[in-house]
């Protein structure tokens, strides 16, 4: 069993995933694709900035006949599908922007790796970007795919062909792995550069400060929430004190205290 660091902080994702081998294996099992590429880059992002937002792709490569794009998930939110759609079509967009062509000269490819829950529970799912005719035949005239990995629910089904990747980054967030479990030379290599003794300083304080950062989101969610449901319940309590419902009834059905409901007359 080995001591490692967690694949669900970014910096450690994109120091084992930016391996080149590890890159194109992971690519490879995805999406099928043979690229051929000499460098990885980490935090891409255009110059020439499309809309209002602007888009960093944790991992990002390209080769003459691929541009594929690796963005790593691991925050709670209802933006997760639509938020990575939009990266998506600024890849896209951006070709667009520099060969004045609206058929890009490279197809993109969109891979999210969440590592927290989903409320679909799918362990793969895709938006396929071909069109189909009224009988569900792809007509083959875009390539253009984003597909979504949420590791939480990788079990016996997931095709084998993801199942183990999948199941490595799973057994990552526990901080450690059985690398036994696991043949590929690519997970192996994997396994080994996140082992928790090779995490450099820097490496630790970058997961510190992503903790933290997730910590407040966090923190900052709930209380909101917290905010709105008291909110919430003294409506409801305003509008039961003006029917001449009494003080304890409403405490009951509200949750609210007797003094905070004297407040609201």
């Amino acid at each position: 069993m080995k001591q490692v660091a967690s694949l669900q902080y970014g910096v450690i994702f994109k120091k084992a995933f930016s391996q080149i081998d590890v890159f194109k294996a992971f690519v490879k099992d995805i999406v099928g694709i043979d690229l051929e590429i000499d460098k990885v880059e980490t935090e891409k992002s255009f110059e020439q900035r499309i809309g209002n937002i602007k888009v960093e792709f944790d991992l990002y490569a390209e080769d003459l006949k691929n541009r594929v794009i690796v963005e790593i998930q691991h925050q709670n939110g209802n933006d997760y599908y639509d938020r990575f759609l939009h990266y998506h079509c600024v890849a896209l967009l951006e070709q667009a922007a520099s060969y004045k062509n609206y058929s890009p000269n490279l197809t993109v490819y969109t891979i999210v790796v969440l590592t927290t829950a989903d409320k679909h529970k799918a362990d793969v799912a895709v938006i396929d970007f071909d069109p189909k005719d009224r009988y569900g035949n792809a007509l083959g005239e875009i390539k253009h795919k984003v597909i979504y990995l949420a590791v939480k629910y990788v079990d016996e089904n997931t095709p084998e062909i993801y199942r183990e990747w999948l199941s490595a980054i799973k057994e990552s967030l526990t901080e450690q792995i059985e690398e036994t479990n696991y043949h590929r030379p690519e997970l192996q290599t994997v396994i080994n550069s996140i082992a928790k003794n090779l995490v450099s300083p820097e490496e630790k304080y970058a997961m510190i400060e992503e903790y933290n950062f997730e910590s407040d989101k966090k923190k900052r969610f709930e209380e909101g929430e917290q905010a709105g449901k008291l909110k919430a319940s003294q409506v409801i309590a305003k509008n039961l004190l003006e029917t001449g419902l009494d003080i304890e009834t409403i405490a009951q059905a509200t949750g609210l205290t007797h003094t905070e409901i004297e407040d609201l007359r």
